[in-house]
């Protein structure tokens, strides 16, 4: 089958959010409730295993807070916590201090030019999708985007693969009429288990994930004039990826 949609992951695919954005902005969270919890680096890296801010934020209670006792009430808690961490989260976007990754632009341009159909798939929240598509690519972005799979919309989150069974049934496409780009191994076992062939991109969390299964694994999509690196797959003699290269992953499918 031919290819029709590119469906991208956000988190760490279309833009490093995850250290300098989402970090910061629970940190920020934390204070303004009084708490005196704070994800450094290193402890945000092993907090990235769980999918989900409002699971993030569970996971550490029950993981990393010995002898804490949750409050009444600890559900509605973790809930306000995360409104106004994505609060904080859109107004960093709304100050540019979270540009997209190397080659989002120019590909998702190209896609839309030569007719492929673009869709999201993410465990993060709709609100934070549409602020990084709106203020770090323009406003209006979010129109490029046909189907936007985002937040609680189902039960189960990555690395099981019903966020992307559901951008697919939006599209009204087939697993095999799709790419899918993600950048973590839970990502990847989510687009993997919908039956998708996936380019990974990796980023300063995820560089020692396993990918196995992956089409490629690069440290970005590259620009003219600035290569991305390679770790797996074929690039056919290419610097960055461009639409006729998907295609022809595509087509091949794992043997590259």
């Amino acid at each position: 089958m031919a290819l029709q949609a590119l469906i991208f992951d956000v988190d760490g695919t279309l833009a490093d959010t995850e250290r300098d954005g989402h970090r910061v902005a629970f940190n920020l969270a934390f204070r303004e409730f009084g708490l005196d919890w704070d994800w450094d680096v290193e402890l945000y890296g092993k907090l990235l295993a769980v999918t989900g801010g409002k699971e993030r934020i569970r996971y550490f209670v029950e993981s990393f807070l010995e002898g804490y006792v949750k409050p009444a009430g600890f559900d509605e808690l973790v809930a306000s916590l995360h409104k106004t961490k994505t609060r904080h989260y859109t107004e960093m976007l709304s100050g540019g201090l979270i540009p997209v990754r190397p080659g989002v632009r120019r590909l998702l341009e190209e896609a839309r030019q030569s007719g492929l159909r673009l869709a999201i798939a993410t465990t993060t929240t709709p609100d934070n999708v549409t602020a990084l598509l709106n203020y770090s690519l323009g406003k209006g972005a979010e129109d490029w985007f046909e189907v936007i799979a985002a937040g609680d919309i189902v039960p189960a989150k990555k690395p099981a693969p019903d966020i992307y069974f559901w951008a697919l049934e939006k599209l009204k496409l087939s697993s095999a009429e799709c790419l899918a780009f993600e950048d973590s191994e839970n990502g990847l076992k989510s687009s993997l288990g919908a039956g998708l062939k996936t380019l990974v991109t990796i980023n300063d969390y995820t560089a020692d994930h396993d990918f196995e299964g992956a089409l490629a694994v690069l440290s970005d999509l590259g620009e003219p004039g600035n290569a991305c690196q390679v770790f797996h797959g074929n690039m056919r003699g290419r610097g960055y990826v461009d639409v006729p290269l998907l295609r022809q992953w595509h087509e091949a499918g794992s043997k590259i």
